[in-house]
């Protein structure tokens, strides 16, 4: 996937995190809000590292820590608007997701930093 998918698909992630919290601010209660509330907050940050790592030609990182994101924060969504818990067995995938991403990324910015 080349970087400017990977930035358009972040930044949509972005404002759909920026959704996502607003609705579990003030739109529900309980756990619905909080599983609104961390969802968003995931999907945000990694929205933005995605977009940075893309930016570096980091495109795989970028991949996993978006899809990561979207894998976590949506299961963690769709719970929050009446999916079965059981959905949430699924939640650490994304998870490990954001992670690789990250390993990624920080082996990338080694392998680069040694060919200077």
């Amino acid at each position: 996937m080349n970087s400017r998918i990977l930035v358009r698909l972040a930044a949509l992630s972005g404002a759909l995190a920026v959704m996502a919290g607003a609705f579990g601010a003030h739109g529900v209660s309980g756990k619905p809000a909080e599983w609104l509330r961390t969802g968003g907050e995931y999907e945000m940050i990694h929205a933005l590292a995605a977009i940075v790592a893309a930016q570096l030609g980091a495109e795989l990182a970028a991949a996993l820590l978006l899809g990561g994101s979207i894998l976590f924060a949506g299961t963690l969504y769709a719970m929050a608007f009446g999916a079965p818990h059981i959905l949430g067995a699924v939640t650490p995938a994304g998870g490990v997701g954001m992670i690789l991403g990250w390993l990624l990324l920080a082996w990338n910015g080694a392998a680069k930093g040694r060919k200077r």
